[in-house]
């Protein structure tokens, strides 16, 4: 039977690491757990989920595929409005991420409690394989960027137009419907326009584009609409560039599942381009970086996919969601000051340049 799930390090215990094993068909062999290291609410690098990082120690005899080290993904203590996130990236790794052929990392059990709205999740620890995770303020290069490219076209392509999406694949929400799209439509804007209010920069970077929290909210989901009618596959969701890691071979990976949804590629595909780059970079590789990422597409087996002048009109609608959605949410408690105004900076800039407001306004 699970144990309750714990909202802080104190509660992981044996015998709560053993319920999640269970949960993946895993014998209990977890006789004793010793934190290394967590990180709850309130410190930079914890948005919605703390974590923590610990050492096991197993019962003679234990199966040799279970890591000394894992990291147990945990639920924020200040509030239950993050529920539906969480059920929704229990149910990618309980669902999904055993069948993928791409850098994710590998889950060794989770649960979620619709009660209770708490999960756990037991996940490996990344830097056992010499991993790096890059934010917005790591240098990022276009070569940098191309390998995470690969990994997002090899999970769109798997998906592309899938039969399984009204199969055993229904259960994926969109963009349009779901409990992760009431919370994204229904409960984030007034949250929204409390940063707006109460974040001076946030304030004036809406104004310097002049619009305001609704405007930009009204786009969101006009944008949605429109793109839930165009070629739909598995997405991340929620790609800026602290959710990815890169390994010592160059490839690259995706961390933080809780936005997954069925929805148009290109969401993807201009969020991690658009938080990885400086400006300058951005401007003068992102046309190239579009029509790498459609080429692998192709060789990955799509055959419907868009031209690219298509593709770059979508590419440059999408930005309207990593405004809105992807950064006006998140207090600057959760990653830092630079982080957070950098990544503001970043897509703001882009939807200047690109035009994305003109864009937004044909679809209304």
């Amino acid at each position: 039977m699970m144990h309750a799930h714990p909202t802080s390090p104190e509660g992981i215990t044996p015998a709560y690491l053993n319920g999640l094993l269970a949960e993946a068909g895993h014998e209990p062999v977890v006789e004793a757990v010793g934190i290394v290291d967590a990180k709850t609410y309130g410190e930079q690098m914890v948005s919605t989920a703390g974590r923590a990082v610990v050492d096991l120690r197993y019962a003679p005899g234990a199966s040799q595929d279970l890591p000394a080290r894992m990291v147990v993904k945990l639920t924020r203590a200040v509030d239950e409005i993050m529920g539906p996130f969480y059920a929704n990236e229990v149910a990618f790794y309980r669902n999904i991420r055993a069948e993928l052929d791409l850098e994710a990392p590998r889950c060794f059990g989770g649960a979620y409690d619709p009660e209770t709205k708490c999960f756990g999740l037991l996940l490996e620890d990344l830097t056992e394989r010499g991993c790096t995770f890059p934010n917005v303020t790591t240098p990022t290069t276009p070569d940098d960027v191309r390998p995470l490219l690969d990994t997002l076209a090899a999970l769109h392509a798997r998906y592309w137009q899938s039969p399984r999406f009204t199969g055993d694949l229904a259960w994926v929400e969109t963009h349009v419907a779901g409990d992760v799209a009431n919370l994204m439509n229904n409960l984030a804007p007034a949250y929204i326009a409390h940063e707006v209010e109460t974040e001076n920069f946030k304030r004036e970077m809406v104004q310097r584009l002049r619009t305001s929290a609704p405007e930009l909210l009204a786009g969101v989901q006009a944008l949605q609409l429109h793109q839930s009618k165009l070629p739909q596959t598995l997405l991340h969701g929620d790609t800026h560039i602290g959710n990815t890691y890169r390994l010592p071979d160059g490839m690259a990976g995706l961390l933080d599942w809780q936005l997954m949804v069925r929805g148009y590629h290109l969401h993807d595909v201009n969020y991690f381009i658009t938080t990885s780059l400086s400006i300058e970079d951005r401007r003068n590789h992102e046309r190239e970086l579009l029509t790498y990422y459609l080429d692998r597409l192709a060789a990955a087996g799509v055959a419907d996919i868009p031209t690219f002048e298509d593709s770059w009109r979508e590419y440059r609608r999408t930005l309207i969601w990593g405004v809105y959605i992807g950064w006006l949410t998140t207090p600057v408690v959760n990653y830092g000051w630079e982080i957070n105004v950098m990544n503001h900076l970043r897509l703001t800039t882009a939807f200047e340049d690109l035009e994305t407001a003109s864009l937004i306004d044909e679809l209304r």
